[in-house]
């Protein structure tokens, strides 16, 4: 099964935000990121977009839902945190090519290497392995 591994894309810094970091929207490079991912994938076959429930993940794939008519879904197991574990197991069990948008520290446990943001490896999940088939930079 094939999982499009999506970083969130650009929503400036942490550190910069005032407010909860849950909330933290994309910033105009970020939102750019995200129309370009429609074009990127748009040809690509998926049946559902999951997306960890901050703002900036969901933000970063409404672009491409609208695109195909699908609804983004809110996964807890892809929030920031939440383990390798949580996002495999949330992965095996859809059973159909998903779109996933993830935050930073999820790109790295999983392949062991920062990813940057709005960019996309294309996995494909065998039971409990994975392999990584590509790497899609960001768009903008």
């Amino acid at each position: 099964m094939i999982v499009y591994l999506t970083r969130h894309a650009s929503a400036g810094h942490r550190e910069t935000w005032d407010g909860d970091d849950q909330l933290r929207p994309l910033d105009g490079r970020g939102l750019r990121q995200a129309e370009g991912l429609v074009e990127q994938l748009g040809r690509r076959e998926f049946k559902r977009i999951v997306s960890s429930p901050y703002v900036r993940c969901v933000e970063s794939v409404v672009p491409l839902a609208h695109a195909r008519g699908l609804a983004v879904e809110h996964a807890e197991a892809l929030a920031e945190g939440a383990g390798a574990e949580a996002a495999l197991a949330l992965f095996r069990g859809a059973r159909v090519p998903l779109v996933a948008c993830v935050h930073g520290d999820l790109c790295l446990e999983l392949l062991g290497e920062k990813t940057k943001k709005g960019s996309t490896t294309v996995l494909e999940l065998d039971g409990d392995s994975f392999e990584v088939l590509e790497r899609l930079r960001a768009q903008a």
